[in-house]
């Protein structure tokens, strides 16, 4: 299949998830810009990046295809709960708009595929859909996402949460549908990510285990405290 420009360079690589939590220390547009500036020295192919600041700065910064997300509310639906966001996100510099792609029930009442249809009328965006099952990843091809992720695997009542990533469900739904799959989802070492591309991955996106120097901190404070 031809790809547009920003998804074919994703091809068989890395992307860098640059966010952090709320109240942490590395919470701001700069930091974040930073740390995506570094991954792309460290040979990431892509960032993904949360926040209409994160965003904008990293767009300006670094010269990589950017995945770009809202994270608002407290529903379950949070990642680009709206039109509204994805319109935000896509306006502030992402290349491909992420948001969620499960078959709940969205805040604003539109349907995903409503959603897709009227972001991509309005913008031309690329969007990637954040799936938790294999039927959130047929809806969401259906419903015309680009690509679509496992990003909410064991998130949602569909699947159970593992300690690292769901090589089955990325397995499955690399072998289901005809747009790239990007793998997300505790990937933790390379030997996973690795892991991924060979279940039929297009591509792997990692964050805590490269941008979170909290948790990172911590697997190796409990491993020497035992």
């Amino acid at each position: 299949m031809t790809l547009p420009a920003p998804l074919a360079a994703l091809a068989g690589g890395l992307v860098v998830s640059c966010q952090a939590y709320p109240g942490e220390p590395m919470r701001s547009p700069e930091t974040m810009a930073q740390v995506a500036q570094s991954a792309l020295i460290g040979g990431a192919v892509g960032i993904r990046a949360q926040g209409l600041g994160d965003i904008a700065l990293i767009r300006e910064r670094v010269d990589l295809p950017l995945i770009g997300l809202w994270k608002a509310g407290d529903a379950d639906v949070f990642i680009t709960p709206t039109l509204s966001h994805a319109i935000g996100v896509h306006a502030a510099g992402a290349d491909i708009v992420a948001l969620d792609g499960t078959r709940r029930e969205r805040p604003d009442g539109l349907s995903l595929a409503e959603t897709i249809r009227r972001l991509k009328d309005r913008t031309g965006a690329l969007v990637m859909a954040d799936t938790g099952s294999l039927d959130d990843a047929l809806a969401a091809v259906e419903a015309g996402a680009d690509c679509v992720g496992t990003t909410l695997a064991g998130y949602t009542s569909d699947r159970p949460k593992l300690a690292g990533p769901d090589i089955e469900l990325i397995g499955l739904i690399s072998a289901a549908v005809g747009v790239p799959v990007l793998a997300e989802g505790r990937i933790h070492t390379p030997a996973q990510a690795a892991e991924a591309i060979a279940a039929g991955a297009f591509s792997v996106v990692v964050g805590t285990a490269i941008t979170h120097p909290a948790s990172i901190t911590s697997w190796f404070a409990t491993a020497v405290h035992g």
